[in-house]
């Protein structure tokens, strides 16, 4: 698991639900999550808080809400000096996804 001997998770945004705070070892193998999610709960009180809001691009937001969100993964072996990207082979731009998913039809 994620949380073998290891401090409690920390109650914070952007980091409250991290799925590992061990250190990593070589031989591991992980997966890299980036994601952008379009949630409206979580958008309208981010909009409602002058904090978050000050950050934030509403047009942007509003051109993408409903869509739900994207994330692509990236599985990664713990090597001795680093990381060997296990997923090379998957589309990363716009252009390669639509490409794949055209063939799969």
């Amino acid at each position: 698991g994620g949380y073998v001997n290891a401090p409690p998770r920390i109650d914070e945004p952007g980091i409250k639900y991290l799925r590992t705070t061990r250190d990593l070892e070589e031989g591991m193998v992980i997966t890299v999550e980036p994601g952008v999610y379009f949630g409206d709960a979580l958008i309208e009180k981010a909009y409602a808080n002058p904090e978050q809001a000050k950050f934030m691009n509403k047009e942007k937001i509003e051109q993408f809400r409903g869509m739900g969100g994207v994330r692509i993964e990236d599985g990664v072996a713990v090597t001795a000096d680093g990381i060997e990207l296990l997923s090379h082979n998957v589309p990363r731009t716009v252009e390669e996804i639509e490409e794949f998913m055209n063939r799969s039809n």
